[in-house]
């Protein structure tokens, strides 16, 4: 992050709020008692509906044994379900069907307090950090596109 007019520490800053996010995120998975990737999962369920399971491990980068298995497990605790595609009945689509039940209360701290520090700016700060939030998550998502298409087959 060396962009002219940029302050000098920015990559650093950047880098420290991204490492927080995550251990936030790990932090909350454990308190629920899961693991980072199933809660990622769960996420990515709850943003982009259900989908089959190869869907779900190209979003979080799994390979089809440990995808199979993070499905098991929530379809164990009852967050999941396998159920058979509408349109081929020889696909599995996976549908989000619950939460852990203390997943508010875990996340409410860190909402409370990122709402409180949002709220301090003005309409138009707010404006370009939703904005600055929705392009560098395709930026990410692109980025991460680009990687998985250098794995080895």
């Amino acid at each position: 992050m060396s962009t002219p007019g940029m302050r000098s520490d920015a990559g650093t800053v950047y880098r420290r709020y991204l490492s927080a996010v995550m251990l936030h995120g790990h932090s909350s998975a454990k308190a629920c008692d899961l693991g980072a990737t199933d809660l990622y999962a769960l996420n990515t369920l709850e943003l982009a509906g259900s989908m089959t399971p190869g869907e779900l491990s190209a979003r979080t980068g799994l390979t089809t044994g440990p995808t199979t298995r993070l499905i098991d497990r929530l379809e164990q605790a009852g967050y999941v379900r396998r159920v058979p595609s509408r349109d081929d009945r020889r696909k599995v689509i996976v549908e989000l069907i619950g939460k852990p039940a203390g997943l508010d209360e875990v996340m409410a701290s860190a909402r409370h307090k990122v709402g409180e520090i949002l709220q301090s700016y003005s309409p138009e700060q707010r404006e370009t950090l939703f904005d600055y939030f929705a392009r560098a998550t395709a930026a990410y998502q692109e980025a991460a596109d680009e990687l998985r298409s250098r794995e080895p087959s």
